[in-house]
């Protein structure tokens, strides 16, 4: 199986393509990482454009429902936008629905995803977390589930392929589980094989984004550092797009 090496791969032709790490309830940094965008494109407008958003949209950080309503609204009118689906966003539609990972959500930040909808969780308890998912369950618009419930697995786009959290290793990207997509970290990571195309993703948080010959990891860990990161691809170009709540 041959591979693609970062510094070889490229993007399609006339296509300028944004990929932003996990937003985890950072509107504040969300919108102003679309800002940014904005202005990039401005400053140097691109034939076409996708801004592929890789995963985790909700829990840890202060407003989940800000982040799904203005995803949920803003890709409903615009298909150059593409949001991919997350543990995380799984892992609250699980908890609604009884679905067998609604331990993620109870464990890893629901707590502040159910605040953000103006109910307080009560995880202590059996008959609590029944209470809680009865109240989040009347509580989230319809339109927010449908919209997490309806989340891609990935996407592709010339020589790069976008995703969660990685794919499994040595398995075609046809053939890529879903549970992998949005929860592999080994031996995915530390993997020096190169893949039939540069994996794009997040899951993992790093200090800055991380650019191997086979990879690019682009969680920057917003909710707790406050840096909401994004690839930028245009043909053989790349670079990083970065937003900060931090002064200066």
């Amino acid at each position: 199986m041959t591979g693609v090496h970062f510094q070889e791969a490229s993007g399609p032709a006339g296509l300028r393509i944004f990929a932003v790490g996990d937003i985890h309830g950072r509107l504040d940094l969300l919108e102003a990482m679309a800002d940014r965008i904005a202005v990039d494109m401005a400053d140097s407008p691109p034939d076409d454009w996708r801004i592929v958003f890789l995963g985790d949209y909700g829990d840890r950080g202060p407003d989940t429902r800000g982040v799904i309503e203005l995803l949920a609204t803003r890709c409903a009118v615009e298909p150059r936008l593409i949001a991919l689906r997350g543990n995380h966003d799984q892992g609250l539609v699980d908890f609604i629905s009884g679905g067998e990972n609604a331990r993620l959500f109870v464990n890893h930040g629901g707590a502040e995803t159910a605040a953000s909808y103006d109910v307080a969780a009560a995880f202590d308890t059996q008959a609590g977390q029944a209470a809680t998912r009865d109240a989040l369950a009347a509580a989230v618009p319809p339109r927010h589930l449908s919209f997490l419930s309806g989340l891609p697995y990935s996407a592709h786009f010339g020589d790069f392929y976008f995703c969660h959290a990685g794919i499994r290793p040595g398995i075609a990207l046809e053939d890529q589980q879903p549970d992998d997509l949005i929860w592999i970290r080994e031996p995915f990571l530390s993997n020096p094989a190169l893949h039939p195309k540069v994996i794009v993703h997040g899951h993992t948080p790093v200090a800055e984004p991380e650019i191997m010959p086979n990879r690019v990891g682009v969680d920057t860990g917003a909710y707790r550092s406050g840096v909401l990161s994004a690839l930028v691809i245009e043909g053989r170009q790349k670079g990083i797009l970065s937003v900060s709540d931090r002064p200066g």
